[in-house]
């Protein structure tokens, strides 16, 4: 049996999965926690991948790896591969004006949505490189390259040496790199930077990005080494929506929702997008095609902060929430309550509509939540502007029971909940096995049960939800 492994570095933490190359089935897996904020030391991420390497019984078997991470994550380096500052995240929203100005400055939307698929919001890397420069001048004059988080970890996985490299997918995320022309926009970075620092390289979808070398002697301030054997072969890596599609196997007619720390709707294209509002980034995929998304910053957390709310467990938040009639009695949550990407809104907090007597009750403010959030996260879907038979419901927030079975309602379409499991991970192990297998596609894998569920449109709720979101 050869084996491959998938590492997931995202928001809130770490993933390795080593699966079957052949099949797919999943031989171990571990984890471990990365520190909380939307400003990291890079080094975190490097130990948290340590530890969930040991976690899943190490990589001496394993014959290619390849590392998904979150999108748009702001990595300088200098000269000497250092780390100047720590990684703005993606949903660190002090670059919000930064983004409207570089907008501005271009000729408005339209300009962006031609030059790189994507019009600028607080997210993009191209933002706060912008920020960097206002804000941080010093630093910004000490950064000799720019990376992702996906990049960063795989250029240490290879002994920190040599050219950082990227893949098309992670590359489309940044603001200054076109999926149409499969090309940097050099231009708008120094026009958003004041200067042009060494970009990585981008690999095709089944280049090699080298192979594991041991970090023998450590960059600056690193915390060790991966105990892993030279020569496991390193796949490009991607971004964490691009991962996820190829985990889940999503083919072009699937729009996928993934509930997450964020909440994305995607679809695999065979053009590329370019949305002059805004709402959808013109992403490119893992796989050579195309990766319309549109993303919001409040998503899982919404039913945590809920079940905090009222001093239960998701469990029982889940219970409560199917207790209660369709539409909450009226009971209307907009869940932006860090700000919000899709609408751009950084500044926006979270709020309830229709508290009365009646609905004053812990099981109409869990319904609430639910389908304040998946109301929301079906504005992101009908963006799209596409009419899919079925919607992929993954990440963390699709093993909710209420959301399983209010979903349907509310997207107005049959869901297909894949068997859970770690999406992103699971795709970066699938890069990996498509690098050792050399096909013109990705492997395909054998997947689990899924679990379908349908029901009526409840147009009633959408229309609510839109009624209360209007009011601002």
């Amino acid at each position: 049996m050869t084996l491959v492994a998938g590492v997931d570095s995202s928001t809130q933490s770490c993933k390795v999965v080593i699966r079957d190359a052949g099949t797919g089935a999943l031989v171990r897996q571990g984890r471990a926690a990365h520190p909380e904020g939307t400003e990291v030391d890079p080094e975190a991420w490097w130990a948290a991948l340590h530890e969930a390497v040991e976690a899943a019984g190490g990589l001496d078997d394993v014959a290619a790896l390849s590392v998904a991470a979150q999108q748009h994550g702001m990595v300088c380096l200098d000269e000497s591969g250092e780390v100047v500052r720590k990684a703005l995240l993606w949903n660190d929203t002090r670059s919000a004006r930064a983004a409207a100005d570089l907008v501005d400055e271009l000729g408005g939307p339209q300009a962006w949505a031609e030059a790189v698929g994507s019009v600028p919001v607080a997210s993009f890397t191209v933002s706060k490189l912008r920020w960097l420069a206002e804000h941080e001048p010093d630093s910004a004059r000490r950064t000799a390259s720019v990376c992702l988080p996906h990049d960063w970890l795989t250029w240490r996985l290879g002994g920190a040496a040599g050219e950082l490299v990227t893949d098309r997918g992670d590359a489309s995320g940044t603001g200054y790199w076109s999926p149409a022309t499969g090309s940097y926009r050099e231009d708008l970075l120094q026009a958003a930077f004041g200067s042009v620092p060494q970009l990585p390289r981008v690999l095709g979808p089944r280049d090699g990005a080298g192979e594991v070398r041991l970090a023998r002697s450590p960059v600056p301030g690193s915390t060790g080494t991966v105990p892993v054997p030279d020569g496991i072969r390193l796949a490009p890596g991607t971004g964490d929506n691009m991962a996820a599609a190829l985990g889940v196997g999503a083919r072009p007619g699937d729009v996928v929702v993934s509930i997450g720390t964020s909440g994305t709707a995607f679809a695999v294209a065979e053009e590329p997008s370019a949305d002059p509002g805004g709402a959808v980034a013109g992403f490119a995929d893992a796989t050579g095609r195309f990766l319309p998304l549109v993303c919001t910053l409040n998503a899982a957390r919404v039913l945590d902060a809920a079940a905090r709310m009222l001093g239960v467990g998701l469990d029982r938040l889940d219970e409560l929430a199917l207790s209660a009639p369709p539409g909450a009695g009226g009971l209307v949550c907009v869940p932006y309550l860090e700000g919000e990407r899709t609408p751009n809104l950084p500044d926006a907090t979270g709020s309830l509509h229709g508290l009365t007597l009646a609905t004053a009750t812990p099981a109409h403010l869990a319904r609430a939540a639910v389908e304040g959030m998946l109301c929301h996260l079906a504005d992101a879907f009908d963006a799209l502007g596409l009419d899919p038979a079925r919607v992929l419901l993954v990440g963390g927030g699709a093993r909710s029971q209420a959301v399983r079975r209010i979903a349907p309602a509310v997207f107005g379409r049959p869901v297909v909940v894949p068997e859970p499991g770690e999406y992103v991970a699971d795709g970066a192990a699938r890069q990996a096995a498509w690098l050792l297998a050399g096909s013109a596609e990705p492997p395909a894998w054998e997947t689990g049960a899924s679990e379908r569920h349908e029901a009526g449109l409840a147009d009633s709720v959408r229309a609510r939800y839109a009624e209360v979101r209007s009011r601002g």
